[in-house]
């Protein structure tokens, strides 16, 4: 029989530190955030600008520019890559994710004057996004969701350059 020679298993074509510092940054929050902060004040962006305009149809229900810094700074707190990155069970998720949700109403009734708070509505639509982007960003934190895929991508890469270097200029696979 003919022995076929597949020769050595390729480096990998990408950096695991370059993997890690993507998935990493993909999970930075400030771009939702700032889209949450510009639609609480009525502003919608132009696609061909990328200028932020106030939209006339949405100021009626729009909160103040401090309202809006303050409510996406309470987000923020908690919606950020080391928050994650971390490691919390269902309840504690719930119990947080509450927590911000009732500090959230409770800035929007002392200082509703300041924030521009005119109805029951804006409350409810306000605290609704605060919960939600609360809740996902913990539920990804969960069971160690992104820490366990990011730790298994870097061992599974490290693994197969460690194969690759040991086994350099052996065959590494042969038909019998």
């Amino acid at each position: 029989m003919e022995e076929q020679d597949y020769g050595v298993a390729p480096e990998m074509p990408y950096s695991t530190n370059a993997d890690k510092a993507s998935i990493i940054e993909r999970i930075n929050p400030d771009e939702i955030v700032e889209l949450i902060r510009m639609r609480l004040m009525g502003k919608m962006q132009d696609r061909g600008t990328g200028k932020w305009t106030t939209n006339n149809a949405l100021k009626d229900n729009a909160i103040s520019e401090v309202g809006a810094w303050d409510i996406t700074n309470l987000i923020l707190s908690i919606s950020n890559a080391n928050t994650s990155l971390s490691k919390l069970d269902d309840k504690t998720i719930r119990k947080r994710a509450y927590g911000v949700m009732e500090k959230a109403v409770a800035m929007m009734l002392c200082n509703w004057r300041e924030y521009k708070i005119t109805n029951t509505a804006q409350l409810g639509y306000i605290s609704e996004i605060v919960f939600s982007i609360t809740f996902i960003t913990l539920k990804m934190a969960d069971a160690e969701g992104i820490r366990k895929m990011i730790t298994s991508m870097y061992s599974e890469n490290r693994n197969i350059s460690e194969l690759s270097s040991t086994k350099s200029g052996k065959k590494m696979f042969r038909k019998i």
